[in-house]
């Protein structure tokens, strides 16, 4: 026997197994789309009075101005039949080189191929032309108001990503370059990833971003030394372990958003915000939230306020024998702190001596990119639900969060592992976002309603625990942090509803990045710089041009803001009281309760 023919009986025993394993992961998979479960249309998609209503626009504007839509129409055909044209005379000629114009940089063309190879430059030449047309379409459109022409681009954004000749395997060279050097073995292991998913998901298909078995909660990330030290219905209290011989004598107690799990602020010791704060002398207590489930159906945003964020004052005063306390709320959270404090107002309650925000909206008359999912179609598919199921599942959370970062969330990750076989990477920050929280029906509607879709706080006041509160109840001293590019709560938008608040006394900073790493930003990684102006009355495009940046964190800034508000030095406080022993150590229980969907 030849060394060829042993080669061969190789590869034909090679190609086998992999049919057979082919054969066996297919029956996995029909089992698996077996188990998904029936979600309201109206959470994938938009009502179709919206495609009904741009519809009619363009055949209005085909009407009123046939020019200019004849035009486009033209220029698109004009650039399909040349594009063809001259792939046809490159292909006759064998002209492999690159064209003189390959088209604009995208990260999702950067095999060579792309511009080298006929086929793939025409593929890639035509979808480009394609996705131009279709945003001339949308932007031609002039009968529709703000909010649908807006919804109308972003639904359209997605049919043209998603169509991207990257996402299918005939036209992704990426893929078929590895379907070749692995002898199949490449597309084995993508199916392999995307049965696992799906059975990981009960049928839903939720590309995995990230090795979960890389990370232990407890294990290799949230580990600041601390105790639980108070738990409810609603949430665990932990108060971390002290570090330094004196603290502060002004607790902080910090309310992180309940949509994702605390530890976002104690990845890892070196960007564990956490423990930087316990570090530079302060008593620091971290509210963990419960992860509901269908029982919680009736909790609303009084419950959070109540059982939450008062009872949590009371619980910090009581274990410093401290009367006043310095409050963190991020993101949702930081919301609430808003509707607290102007409970707190209306009560003359004087507990919170300062107040943080991290990316914080309270003025939601800009729904930014989340306008087409906070219309009544969507949110009437929401309410119908968690009426139905009691709770909004977190995977429905995930999805939205990701289709505004299709190509990075979605379909980048989709071909790593379904087409390219990759394992996903071990990145904690991946972990933290994927381990996420389901939320109450109720408290769900009362926040999308009242606070995204009415704007009450902003406006004529919105209602809790039988108080009507506003921003003009909001009057202790302020300090927000906003992030410049962060696509959940725009900076912009942050700025404009913190102008609005009663205090005399704002402090507002402009970190650089996004949500996330715009305030889990160490000072130790010189990485991100953040901004400075104390002119709150400007615009907001003027506050940025007018301020002094400054390279590096603002935490030390902030630190030094919080300090002027935390009392004498003291000596460091044990965890808990006599009242308040420990119930287990940090990070506590409620955070390791995964979501279930």
């Amino acid at each position: 026997m030849t060394t060829n023919d042993v080669a061969a009986a190789a590869n034909k025993t090679r190609l086998e197994e992999n049919l057979s394993r082919i054969e066996e992961l297919s029956q996995r998979l029909v089992a698996a789309l077996r188990q998904k479960q029936s979600v309201n249309p109206s959470l994938s998609a938009p009502s179709g009075d919206l495609y009904v209503k741009a519809a009619q626009a363009y055949m209005h504007e085909w009407m009123q101005n046939p020019a200019k839509v004849l035009e486009h129409q033209i220029e698109f055909w004009g650039s399909s039949v040349r594009h063809f044209v001259d792939a046809q005379s490159a292909l006759s000629k064998g002209k492999l080189q690159p064209p003189a114009d390959t088209g604009p940089k995208d990260r999702r063309f950067s095999n060579p191929l792309w511009d080298s190879h006929p086929y793939f430059n025409f593929v890639k030449q035509q979808y480009l032309i394609n996705a131009k047309a279709i945003e001339q379409a949308v932007g031609d459109v002039e009968d529709l108001d703000e909010t649908e022409k807006r919804r109308l681009k972003y639904f359209a954004s997605q049919i043209v990503d998603m169509m991207a000749p990257t996402n299918f395997l005939a036209t992704n060279p990426d893929a078929l370059e590895r379907a070749v050097a692995t002898e199949g073995e490449s597309l084995v292991r993508g199916l392999e990833n995307l049965v696992a998913d799906l059975e990981a998901n009960k049928g839903e298909l939720i590309v995995r971003l990230v090795d979960e078995s890389a990370f232990e909660v407890g294990g290799n990330i949230a580990t600041a030394d601390g105790e639980v030290v108070f738990r409810n219905h609603m949430m665990e209290i932990i108060q971390y372990a002290p570090t330094t011989e004196k603290v502060r004598e002004t607790p902080i107690v910090l309310f992180p958003p309940w949509i994702n799990k605390f530890y976002i602020l104690d990845l890892r010791e070196s960007n564990s915000f956490i423990r930087w704060v316990v570090d530079q002398g302060y008593t620091l207590f971290v509210v963990s939230w419960v992860n509901p489930d269908e029982s919680m159906a009736q909790i609303g945003m009084g419950d959070y306020v109540q059982d939450g964020y008062l009872t949590a004052f009371d619980v910090v005063k009581s274990i410093t024998k401290q009367d006043r306390i310095n409050a963190i709320g991020y993101c949702i959270a930081g919301t609430t702190l808003n509707l607290t404090l102007g409970l707190l107002k209306k009560r003359g309650d004087k507990s919170v001596k300062s107040a943080t925000f991290f990316t914080t909206l309270t003025d939601f008359s800009d729904q930014g990119e989340f306008t087409p999912f906070l219309q009544n179609d969507f949110i009437d598919g929401i309410e119908a639900e968690v009426n139905a199921k009691g709770i909004l599942h977190s995977f429905i959370m995930a999805r939205t969060f990701s289709f505004l970062r299709s190509n990075d969330l979605v379909y980048g990750p989709a071909i790593r592992s379904y087409m390219l076989g990759e394992t996903p990477p071990a990145f904690d920050l991946l972990y933290w976002n994927g381990d996420g929280a389901n939320l109450p029906g109720k408290m769900v509607v009362e926040y999308l309603r009242g606070l995204c879709q009415r704007n009450e706080l902003a406006g004529d006041g919105f209602e809790v625990l039988g108080e009507t509160v506003s921003l003009k109840d909001v009057d202790v001293p302020m300090c927000s942090i906003a992030c410049e590019t962060d696509h959940i709560a725009a900076w912009k938008d942050c700025y404009r509803g913190f102008q609005q608040a009663a205090s005399r006394s704002k402090t507002f900073i402009l970190s650089e990045s996004g949500h996330i790493a715009g305030i889990v930003n160490p000072p130790s990684k010189k990485k991100y710089g953040h901004y400075l102006n104390t002119d709150l009355k400007l615009p907001a495009e003027d506050w940025q041009a007018q301020a002094d940046f400054h390279e590096g964190s603002w935490w030390p800034h902030w630190e030094k803001w919080i300090a002027k508000r935390s009392g004498k030095w003291i000596d460091a406080r044990p965890v808990g009281d006599s009242e308040h022993p420990p119930l287990a150590h940090a990070p506590g229980t409620y955070v390791l309760v995964k979501a279930k969907g």
